[in-house]
């Protein structure tokens, strides 16, 4: 199995097993305004000049559910800020395998280059659909070159995104399939309004890399202790608390990291 079929496996199955189209343009949305790009976390942390500045370069996109927006050796042209969109991060092995990396959503950006042919080190799919703002990396290039703040607020939530994969590697081989399971839901409801969650079992196996049946054992687990409820493509999760109980260091040290990015941001 090839990167490809895999990416397409993964995206059909978050369009409950419809065809992914990958060649599907992001036709910029009309009527946006510099009080929408502050839906994203970075950019609203940017100074009103800085914004305005940058704001004729952005254009808002929906980001459709399932839609590729690079895949690993690709060119990086854009750079992507979601506003109301999840993005997965994927890591897909020769023989097939796939591992989620890390989640992005409004607090954060995805395919950021800030060298000439840069080539992608993952591949990047839309896991709930939404809209976001893209950038050309050229633009952002220039960007850096002239200093100001969104070098340093990048800069920031790099850390905070290692973090997370870090985490994540080390939740990989140390947490069991329940811990493994509460984290990928609290990463997205972090990331989300309310607290219900609409993914199914086959994309949450694909993007954890373990059998469907092993994801069934775990929901089933977590529902009869009262802390989700699953019915057919849908989570909704009843306490957070416990959830959080439940996936303990496997995700608490990310979102501690992630908690700090956000305190320095509103501080800049």
């Amino acid at each position: 199995m090839n990167t490809t079929h895999t990416l397409h496996r993964a995206s059909s199955a978050l369009l409950g097993g419809q065809a992914a189209d990958k060649a599907l343009a992001l036709a910029p949305l009309p009527g946006a305004s510099p009080g929408h790009a502050q839906q994203n976390e970075l950019l609203a942390a940017l100074p009103r000049a800085e914004l305005e500045a940058l704001f004729p370069h952005l254009e808002l996109v929906p980001l459709p559910l399932g839609k590729e927006l690079f895949e690993y050796g690709s060119r990086l042209d854009y750079v992507f800020f979601p506003t109301s969109a999840i993005l997965a991060l994927l890591y897909v092995m020769e023989d097939g395998a796939t591992t989620e990396i890390a989640v992005i959503g409004h607090e954060g950006v995805a395919g950021v280059s800030l060298f000439m042919h840069e080539r992608a080190i993952c591949s990047a799919v839309v896991q709930s659909a939404g809209a976001g703002f893209r950038l050309r990396n050229q633009t952002l290039r220039e960007v850096f070159a002239q200093g100001g703040m969104l070098p340093q607020l990048l800069m920031r939530y790099t850390n905070a995104l290692f973090a997370q994969m870090a985490q994540n590697a080390v939740g990989g081989r140390h947490s069991s399939i329940e811990q493994k399971l509460c984290r990928w839901l609290l990463d997205r409801l972090d990331r989300s309004q309310g607290n219900v969650l609409k993914v199914t079992q086959e994309l949450i196996s694909i993007m954890l890399g373990v059998r469907r049946e092993s994801i069934t054992a775990a929901a089933g687990k977590l529902q009869d202790e009262g802390l989700i409820h699953y019915r057919r493509g849908t989570i909704t999760v009843l306490d957070r608390q416990g959830l959080e109980h439940y996936a303990g260091e496997c995700y608490k040290v990310a979102k501690t990291e992630y908690d700090r990015l956000l305190m320095d941001v509103a501080r800049c």
